[in-house]
């Protein structure tokens, strides 16, 4: 209990906790769209969604900031990928934040000459390309850990032990595959940081994909990957070892 009123207590756990109603008011007005009974229903949904939708936009007013300082801590990072990945991330998210501003001062009535889409757009490409760089350092991540697992002599042996159990799997699947899996599967086991970033920026990224029309889905996929997004999001400030550092 002293977790949840932390996490309640923060800003952005609010802001999580608004995002996954934003989404599962979403995904069900999608699953309901069809159901004549139900209109009034969908309507309510909608309704709901556009105010959790506004109130994120007024709790995000100072992750401009933010985001900024957090680029100009991973300047100082020695690992130059990791470096190039997350200012790169940071600078790409403070962008995404200042159009999402704009566009809340915009709703509000606080300006009115500018083109909403055109500000809605360059927000989703600022958010795309974030997460692009987020999750190509998980990639980078991954593969390190992969890396020295796979030079530990233990375990190689349970690699052998794996492949030795597992001897119908090669006529089907190449075995340096089936060892590639394998490796990549325990080491998101022994690090779920990785694994739970990793599963939350998957997600995430269907949500600009289909907002640039890069990849089209429907609005169930956007608000089911955004509902599950959210919660992954949820479970890291309730668990900061979940947390993925830096």
């Amino acid at each position: 209990m002293e977790s949840f009123i932390k996490f309640t207590n923060q800003s952005q756990g609010r802001d999580r906790i608004f995002r996954a109603t934003q989404y599962a008011c979403a995904f069900t007005k999608y699953l309901l769209r069809n159901n004549s009974a139900r209109k009034e229903l969908v309507m309510k949904l909608k309704s709901l969604e556009s105010n959790m939708s506004s109130g994120r936009k007024l709790f995000r007013l100072g992750n401009t900031a933010n985001s900024v300082e957090a680029a100009a801590r991973t300047l100082k990072l020695s690992d130059p990928i990791l470096r190039l990945c997350l200012t790169v991330a940071n600078l790409n998210r403070a962008l995404y934040f200042i159009c999402d501003n704009v566009l809340w001062a915009r709703n509000v009535g606080l300006i009115h000459d500018i083109n909403k889409d055109r500000w809605s757009l360059h927000a989703s490409r600022y958010y795309f390309l974030s997460l692009v760089m987020s999750l190509t350092r998980d990639v980078y991540v991954i593969s390190q850990i992969m890396v020295q697992r796979a030079k530990d002599k233990s375990f190689q042996q349970k690699i052998n032990q794996h492949l030795n159990d597992s001897p119908e799997v090669a006529p089907v699947i190449i075995p340096q595959i089936d060892t590639f899996l394998f490796v990549l599967i325990e080491s998101l086991k022994n690090h779920p940081a990785v694994a739970l970033d990793t599963m939350k920026n998957i997600c995430d990224i269907f949500i600009p994909l289909d907002k640039l029309g890069i990849y089209q889905s429907n609005a169930g996929v956007v608000g089911f990957c955004g509902l599950i997004s959210s919660f992954l999001g949820i479970v890291s400030l309730l668990q900061p070892n979940l947390k993925m550092k830096p």
